[in-house]
């Protein structure tokens, strides 16, 4: 049942298009039996859930599409560092960013298959066609070995499996050749879109960029920040906060949805309506589903 009061907006989530185990015909039911007005499909390096949202959209849910693009920032005196944009309402068929998310993919199939023959070769009852299979044509990454390792009884959840098994210190792990961070903030821009830096300051998933690459990102044309996550504590949000007023950003905030993947349930962190309303008011390459 939808619930009254203020709009809610969810502006990060995952079907099953990549690591979700929603459909996304299912995810955005649960958005709405959530009491969401707004929610957004992000999934990792792809639009391919954009046709089906749009088909499977129920009355008064408003669908922001969107994608997760999974990039890199690489410091002077350091290992490159994962980091992840979020980009909304930027056309799919930009030649140059549509070209980036096909090499993305290839990229995490090529990643997915070495880590499942390592796993298999030492003995762990995973099987790549099987994964693969099983993904239903989505893009293919570590939740989907996790999930085999669950389903063969290895470990108990997903979360386990990325503790133990998928981590990046595990002797399994395959770094991925992500698009570097101020690339992927100029395909986006260039493509109509509004990108915004995913999750900046969540430590439990590795290392976290500093405040000067953000400024550098800032430069390059970011135009938001990831404050209310699951993952941030409530001094990260404050301090992200202190840093988008200093520099202009819109601030969001989401779930980071997964279904049955992830514990976190849709809508456990929302955005504000005034900062949806300055994303539709930068983005414009594509437009949200409504009506």
């Amino acid at each position: 049942m939808r619930q009254s009061g203020g709009v809610r907006i969810d502006l990060h989530t995952h079907s099953s298009v990549s690591d979700g185990t929603d459909t996304p015909a299912e995810l955005l039911a649960v958005a709405a039996a959530a009491g969401l007005d707004v929610v957004a499909l992000t999934d990792h390096d792809t639009t391919a859930g954009w046709g089906p949202a749009e088909l499977a959209r129920p009355p008064g849910l408003t669908v922001v599409p969107g994608m997760e693009l999974s990039c890199r920032w690489f410091p002077d005196d350091q290992p490159p560092i994962s980091v992840h944009l979020l980009g909304y309402l930027f056309d799919p068929l930009a030649p140059a960013f549509l070209a980036e998310r096909a090499r993305l993919r290839d990229e995490r199939l090529s990643r997915g298959e070495r880590i499942a023959t390592a796993l298999a070769d030492d003995g762990h009852p995973v099987v790549w066609e099987e994964i693969v299979e099983r993904s239903a044509g989505g893009v293919v990454g570590r939740p989907h070995i996790a999930r085999a390792l669950v389903d063969g009884g290895v470990v108990g959840s997903v979360d386990e499996a990325f503790a133990t098994l998928l981590h990046h210190r595990s002797p399994y792990y395959v770094a991925k050749a992500d698009t570097d961070v101020r690339d992927g903030i100029r395909l986006i821009r260039a493509a109509g879109g509004v990108p915004v830096f995913a999750h900046g300051m969540a430590r439990s998933r590795g290392r976290v960029v500093g405040d000067a690459a953000i400024v550098a990102m800032v430069e390059t044309g970011l135009l938001g920040l990831e404050v209310d996550h699951p993952d941030h504590t409530p001094e990260e949000r404050d301090h992200l906060r202190r840093v988008a007023a200093d520099h202009g950003l819109l601030t969001t905030g989401s779930s980071d949805y997964h279904g049955a993947n992830k514990r976190i349930p849709i809508g456990a962190c929302t955005t504000a309506p005034d900062q949806y309303e300055a994303i539709l008011a930068a983005g414009t390459g594509s437009a949200v589903l409504t009506g």
